[in-house]
């Protein structure tokens, strides 16, 4: 069973995490917390698949691996 990849991003100008690249064809959302964010993939992806399926799509689970990735600063308090 293939593997579906969702790799997730940091947007620090517009305060969203977002689907930066993804196996899923017509995967493209975004939210301010990555929890919302996940809740929304949990719902857009298996619809996509199903629709990419061509209504041939059996009830399945379907595996997808998520990368999350930002960027941070770090201030350090020097004596």
């Amino acid at each position: 069973m293939k593997t579906h990849f969702v790799h997730c991003e940091w947007d620090d100008e517009a305060k969203v995490w977002y689907v930066a690249h993804s196996t899923v064809p017509g995967l493209a959302t975004e939210a301010t917390e990555p929890a919302e964010l996940l809740a929304k993939l949990r719902t857009m992806i298996p619809e996509l698949l199903e629709l990419n399926a061509g209504g041939e799509a059996a009830a399945r689970d379907v595996p997808v691996e998520l990368l999350w990735q930002g960027q941070q600063r770090f201030t350090l308090h020097t004596a």
